[in-house]
């Protein structure tokens, strides 16, 4: 790991500082980015993303995906964490927090769309930035794309119905565009443009080009995950000035369930001998969530100016800190766990 990437979490704190400051300074240049967007999903953050998920679906290799099967035992701990804990934690926290330690501060009706859009992010499990995190902690990107595919194929399914049993609402419409599109541009499209890249280099080259060519994509990662920061920084700045109490006391549960998770889920990887290069995006994908979704639910049924609203968007707004937070401690800690 370069010197860059070892401080990655000091110019992730700079440029958090950098898109609040330039948000409040140049609101209404942040307001028309905030508008290119369609089905709820920022197109400029797309491309930022985009950027960020290439190279390693560069990485990608087919003839390996064919064996992720022998070793079902990384799949089956995501697939646990993310449908039969981390909702019911979640809401459970929500519940916790805002009808009990803060109920003499919020009002209840408040406390009910904070409490609505931290379950909508829990039963939204992570999609794009799963692929950051897997490269940061030197994951198998072969498994990590099983991992998130399945994922997203169960989301299809079950998010609306798990969302309505938590929110004790009966008419969840899922926004099939948002979930859709952002498949198929953080997902789909990279993963093409990986497969014909590292097809082509094998043709022409050999695997040492395919090589030089991940050394010199690789900052351009960085480059759209420190970008994307300022950008989602800069479209809630003065949000965050306005109501820095509010986004407080929503973000203490919040840190408290992602770290819980990721806890829970470490340990068990440990406890059920999964190879590091395996446990770590396991327990990224299950710790992270699928903001784009959860913001289009929370906006679709309760508004755009609700606290369900407000609440998912201040999950976007710690998860890039916490995860660069987790991702340290899972390369600490690789030693915990057996070699491949």
């Amino acid at each position: 790991m370069g010197a860059f990437e070892r401080y990655l979490s000091v110019w992730v704190g700079f440029c958090i500082v950098t898109g609040v400051t330039l948000g409040n300074l140049f609101p209404s240049l942040f307001q028309l980015v905030a508008g290119l967007e369609y089905a709820h999903v920022n197109l400029v953050v797309a491309v930022l993303i985009w950027v960020m998920i290439y190279p390693m679906m560069v990485q990608i290799d087919f003839s390996a995906i064919k064996d992720v099967g022998k070793k079902p035992k990384g799949l089956v701990l995501t697939l646990v964490i993310n449908w039969l804990i981390k909702p019911f934690t979640m809401a459970f926290l929500g519940w916790l927090f805002f009808k009990v330690f803060f109920a003499s501060i919020v009002a209840p009706e408040s406390a009910n769309e904070y409490i609505a859009g931290m379950i909508l992010l829990g039963v939204a499990p992570c999609t794009a930035m799963v692929f950051v995190w897997s490269q940061l902690t030197k994951g198998d990107p072969n498994y990590t794309l099983v991992q998130v595919s399945v994922n997203d194929i169960i989301m299809v399914f079950a998010f609306a119905p798990l969302a309505a049993l938590l929110l004790g609402i009966s008419d969840i419409v899922v926004p099939w565009q948002t979930l859709l599109l952002s498949v198929v541009l953080y997902v789909l499209l990279p993963l093409i443009a990986g497969v014909l890249t590292r097809r082509y280099l094998h043709k022409h080259h050999s695997d040492a080009r395919v090589d030089a060519f991940l050394v010199q994509a690789k900052p351009w990662s960085i480059v759209g995950l420190l970008s994307t920061v300022i950008l989602l920084f800069g479209f809630q700045a003065q949000t965050i000035l306005a109501q820095p109490q509010t986004i407080v006391l929503i973000a203490i549960p919040l840190l408290i369930q992602t770290y819980g998770i990721f806890a829970i889920a470490y340990g068990a990887a440990k406890f059920i001998k999964l190879p590091h290069n395996i446990a770590a995006p396991a327990c990224m994908i299950g710790t992270s969530n699928f903001f784009e979704l959860a913001v289009a639910v929370a906006i679709s049924l309760f508004g755009l100016h609700s606290g369900a609203a407000l609440a998912t968007v201040v999950g976007v707004l710690v998860e890039v800190p916490v995860m660069l937070s987790l991702v340290w401690f899972a390369n600490r800690t690789r030693h915990w766990f057996g070699a491949v």
